[in-house]
């Protein structure tokens, strides 16, 4: 079942207002839909999450909220989701990757010397005391807008960053509004095209 908007937009603002001034860098965007585009940004709208997501999990109530948010401030109004007049589906994917030490963590030399009193061979042994590059986390929005009535998918959309896993976009709902907010940016967008969105300004705490 949806959530009411009110109570989404709700916690989108708690959201923002949870948000540090970690730096975040750009955001990826990619989004499709049909040339004629008269349907979208009005009407009513429900959220649904994708297939396989935990609808009552924290994280997934965030991404809907974030969303919930932008698809308000396009004009669009709330609605069940058996009387809609759109359906929203939003799905989060995290993918989680190493990236290898550059220089091995030990290393192993061989030094010589000669002098007046003979010479001699040296074993030397160096360790590389650097920690270990942090894993890095890619977080994916999708969202997916068809028209309930005949299921035709009108539009739909993915945003996604890569951050160090150390910060604190990488695993919770705090990206929620960042990749919300890119992926809405110009909407409907142009079909097809890959941008990259500046994120919005973290508040100062």
């Amino acid at each position: 079942m949806s959530k009411p908007f009110p109570a989404l937009m709700a916690m989108a603002a708690t959201l923002l207002l949870a948000a540090c001034a970690t730096p975040l860098g750009p955001v990826e965007v990619t989004r499709f839909h049909l040339p004629d585009t008269a349907a979208l940004g009005h009407g009513t709208v429900a959220l649904v999450p994708g297939p396989g997501a935990d609808g009552a999990s924290l994280e997934q109530q965030s991404y809907q909220a974030a969303v919930a948010d932008q698809l308000a401030r396009l004009g669009y109004a709330p609605a069940p989701a058996d009387s809609a007049g759109q359906i929203a589906t939003v799905s989060l994917t995290r993918e989680v990757t190493s990236p290898p030490r550059t220089t091995s963590p030990v290393s192993v030399g061989l030094g010589g010397s000669t002098g007046s009193y003979g010479s001699g061979l040296g074993l030397s042994l160096g360790f590389n005391l650097s920690p270990k590059p942090a894993d890095q986390v890619t977080t994916r929005l999708a969202v997916t807008i068809r028209d309930r009535a005949g299921g035709q998918t009108l539009w739909e959309g993915r945003s996604q960053f890569t951050v160090p896993a150390t910060s604190p976009y990488a695993a919770t709902g705090l990206a929620a509004r960042q990749l919300a907010r890119a992926l809405f940016a110009t909407f409907p967008g142009t079909s097809g095209e890959t941008v990259t969105i500046q994120p919005e300004a973290a508040p100062q705490p």
